[in-house]
């Protein structure tokens, strides 16, 4: 995977740049914007890391100026900006996430995968059925039964488990989640992600207590661990 990090500060380039490296990342730098929309346009890249405070050119303006020409690659502004219309302004111009300076470099890496997973075509059709132990799910059906009876679920609650289990062992965030389950935008309140977290674990798990299927991933979201 290629990832473009177009970012001024000498410091975040050598910190993010090393850890990139080491996850398996292959990574490219540019240090103003007009710089770096030329290399976004020239190059083929899986990922955009974009600062907006930048030298020549502004984020918001190289997020503007990339979609205009085409390019459709993942876009996550990084930027010490934190109000919550800079937050809407990304995302409305074309950012696909937004993270807000200073930031955990384990948050960052989630939310990149996040973004890959979501980019990537899938290569092979998902069954239509899932088993797991006293638990099945039948996508064609929107049927959930739990030891052969019915679980009575909303469309809402198959539609998040049916994601869950979609993506086995894999980290998801809230954002993540309103996006794909519900799309909304990063920018809405992630609370209700919780209660119909809850609401599914109520009805499919032994222990509401000690979750074995829906595990919480503290400060970042939760995983289907079945």
């Amino acid at each position: 995977m290629r990832i473009l990090l177009i970012e001024d500060e000498p410091g975040l380039i050598l910190t993010i740049g090393d850890r990139l490296r080491k996850e398996g990342y292959t990574v490219e730098f540019a240090t103003d914007g007009e710089a770096g929309e030329a290399r976004a346009i020239a190059g083929v890249f899986d990922l955009i890391l974009l600062d907006i405070m930048l030298p020549k050119k502004n984020g918001f303006d190289v997020c503007v100026a990339l979609r205009a020409h085409g390019i459709l690659t993942p876009i996550l502004i990084l930027t010490a900006r934190g109000q919550t219309m800079d937050k809407v302004t990304g995302l409305k111009i074309g950012a696909d996430d937004y993270l807000t300076k200073p930031f955990e470099m384990v948050e960052l890496l989630a939310r990149i995968e996040a973004l890959l997973r979501r980019n990537q075509e899938p290569t092979a059709p998902l069954p239509a059925r899932f088993q797991f132990g006293p638990i099945a799910l039948d996508v064609r059906s929107t049927e959930v039964t739990r030891n052969g009876d019915v679980v009575p679920l909303s469309a809402r609650e198959f539609q998040l488990l049916k994601y869950f289990v979609e993506h086995p062992g894999a980290t998801l965030s809230r954002e993540e989640l309103l996006n794909q389950v519900w799309g909304y935008r990063s920018v809405q309140s992630t609370r209700t992600v919780d209660v119909h977290v809850a609401w599914l674990r109520q009805k499919l798990e032994e222990d509401v207590k000690r979750p074995l299927l829906i595990t919480t991933v503290h400060g970042l979201g939760y995983k289907w661990s079945a």
